[in-house]
């Protein structure tokens, strides 16, 4: 059995790793994220109303995680469940890296506001 040079076993995982782990299409995500503006608000900051959560600024895999779990189950929402169920893979991936693209200008965490804090 012949061996590879170890410089073109290194190109070939280098080449693998990168389409594994590709940004995704922030314009695409853009395009299939209108109608993620009508609870979530134009610019992902929940303008509309409050009680739905801001997804500008949150982590890529955060997004992309809970979107998956809405739509194998694991997260109960009838709306998201819904919304979920029409997203590919890649439109996730998408739709994920476009709201973590967008200003966080109103998100904050818990310090100073937990007891104990």
């Amino acid at each position: 059995m012949k061996r590879l040079p170890a410089s073109l076993l290194i190109a070939a995982l280098a080449a693998c790793a990168g389409s594994a782990w590709a940004k995704g299409d922030i314009e695409a995500g853009k395009a299939k994220a209108i109608v993620c503006q009508a609870c979530h608000g134009a610019d992902g900051n929940a303008g509309v109303d409050p009680q739905y959560p801001r997804l500008a600024g949150q982590y890529h895999d955060y997004l992309a995680r809970a979107l998956h779990e809405y739509k194998n189950g694991e997260r109960k929402n009838a709306i998201m469940a819904g919304m979920a169920a029409t997203l590919s893979d890649d439109d996730i991936e998408n739709v994920s890296r476009y709201f973590a693209s967008l200003p966080d200008s109103k998100l904050t965490d818990l310090h100073h506001r937990v007891q104990g804090d």
